[in-house]
């Protein structure tokens, strides 16, 4: 299952990157989706802006899938995947739906529902850099993703899905909690850890500097 998406993200995403009437024809965007073209709510999962960002995505992707696939199973698995990426799209419609113009791409929401799913099941799971060779824990980097998608947002970095990341990560969140509820007890702290981000963006949402 895990491969499928792969291989299918890497092809369409290639096709899209020599092809630009392909992309824009199946990236997501505001205006297009209100006229009816509600595909592009899953189609632009599979799009990329370069190969940095195409990599970046489906590394993250495959570092975190194989705890979900080993303790729920394929099914589940693809789920939550669908769940992440579609909320994660909506939560950016529901954001920009006044900016007809507004466009983005990539699998930004499935991998944060992915992430964050994968960290509530296992939160002793330790992460390695090339780039810093120590050992952080799993949440850290879940907690730095999603506050890189802030600043992002906050910059409006390329055509990158950043609002999906929030969107997918509480779907991913919500989604691992109603088929694991006893992770809500559990791991209180964690899950406590993991709304943070969540919680400063509504701030700052609230407050205008968003």
């Amino acid at each position: 299952m895990l491969y499928l998406i792969i291989a299918l993200t890497v092809l369409i995403s290639i096709k899209g990157f020599k092809d630009l009437s392909f992309f824009n024809k199946y990236k997501f965007n505001i205006s297009s989706i209100k006229n009816g073209e509600k595909y592009r709510m899953f189609s632009s999962a599979f799009l990329h802006v370069d190969f940095n960002h195409l990599f970046f995505n489906l590394f993250t992707l495959l570092v975190f899938s194989n705890q979900i696939l080993n303790e729920l199973g394929g099914l589940y698995y693809i789920i939550i995947y669908i769940v992440s990426l579609y909320f994660g799209n909506y939560y950016t419609y529901k954001q920009y739906k006044n900016n007809g113009f507004y466009s983005a791409v990539g699998a930004s929401g499935a991998v944060s529902g992915i992430v964050y799913s994968a960290i509530l099941l296992f939160p002793e799971m330790k992460l390695v850099f090339i780039f810093f060779p120590i050992p952080l824990p799993s949440y850290i980097f879940g907690i730095g993703y999603l506050l890189y998608s802030l600043f992002g947002m906050k910059k409006q970095l390329g055509n990158i899905g950043h609002a999906a990341h929030f969107g997918g990560a509480v779907a991913g969140l919500i989604g691992i909690l109603i088929l694991k509820p006893e992770l809500l007890f559990k791991e209180t702290t964690l899950v406590i850890l993991l709304i943070l981000p969540v919680i400063v963006y509504g701030v700052l949402k609230k407050k205008g500097v968003l």
